[in-house]
């Protein structure tokens, strides 16, 4: 009992969660503004990850440059996915619903691209490096720069989503294409314009990320497909679509894995993750905080 009512687990939940949060943030944002299911979004991750990997061990450039050059590399593999492959189907109403039922097939193909280029490029070894690693203890809680860093980041990032979707004037179109596209386009949302945007946005979301997750863990070419999952079962939990309820969802799943795990083992956190995300789809198929929490 005293093990679970310690700071260090709950630290431990909330690094975990916040991070879950902002990788979903970036899958949710693509999803609730172009319908696209992006399968790739995990491997986005793993190039954030050895972009900061290498900036830092061959240039000895900090992470926290990095964030700024992976999110540039990611939203411009964004713009170049919208560009040339879904700028003129979306733009044709006919083909648009087509490409949305395809767009799982389509992202796989992407992912299984990205993983087998880095694979061939930098080999399929582990790789990580040492930064911020001094353990600094604060109230009995003993924490690493690294997931400090690790949760303000992610936090952050989270938080000033939130607050632009819900102060500012492309926000507002934002969160109207999302919950209503056609009524959107008729008071004169430009989705020409929303739509490049957001995919390059939610593509370096996911690039941060990544550097967020080589500071802490071993990174391989095929890391990406655990954080797509994980970003799946977030907004599943959230509700498609839902940007603060996805946030929410996140630091949930992170709290719910850590204490499942120190409740039984970490042999069992497949388990947990798996488990919730199928009792939420057959209990509450549209998301346990969909009315709770509105964007």
């Amino acid at each position: 009992m005293d093990t679970l009512l310690s700071g260090q687990l709950l630290f431990a939940a909330l690094v975990s969660g916040s991070l879950y949060a902002l990788i979903a943030l970036g899958l949710n944002l693509v999803y609730g503004t172009l319908r696209l299911l992006n399968i790739a979004h995990g491997d986005l991750v793993m190039i954030g990850a050895y972009t900061a990997f290498w900036l830092f061990t061959l240039l000895s450039i900090p992470p926290v440059v990095s964030f700024f050059v992976a999110a540039t590399l990611c939203s411009l593999l964004g713009w170049a996915v919208y560009e040339g492959m879904f700028r003129r189907l979306l733009a044709n109403p006919g083909l648009a619903k087509r490409v949305e039922a395809n767009s799982l097939i389509l992202f796989y193909g992407i992912s299984v691209i990205l993983q087998n280029l880095t694979a061939l490029a930098f080999t399929s070894s582990s790789r990580g490096y040492q930064y911020l690693d001094t353990v600094i203890t604060w109230q009995g809680v003993s924490m690493t720069g690294n997931r400090l860093l690790s949760l303000g980041v992610a936090g952050g990032i989270c938080i000033a989503a939130l607050l632009f979707l819900r102060f500012h004037l492309f926000g507002w179109e934002l969160r109207a294409v999302i919950q209503r596209r056609e009524a959107a386009q008729i008071v004169g949302v430009n989705l020409n314009r929303v739509q490049p945007i957001i995919i390059c946005a939610g593509f370096a979301i996911a690039g941060i990320a990544g550097v967020l997750v080589s500071m802490t863990e071993q990174i391989t070419p095929f890391m990406g497909f655990p954080f797509t999952i994980i970003a799946f079962v977030v907004i599943i939990i959230g509700g498609l679509g839902n940007i603060g309820a996805g946030v929410l969802a996140g630091l949930s799943l992170g709290l719910i894995e850590t204490y499942g795990v120190a409740l039984t083992s970490p042999g069992y956190r497949s388990i947990l993750i798996y488990g919730l995300f199928v009792a939420v789809l057959l209990i509450r198929p549209e998301g346990i905080f969909t009315k709770a929490v509105r964007s």
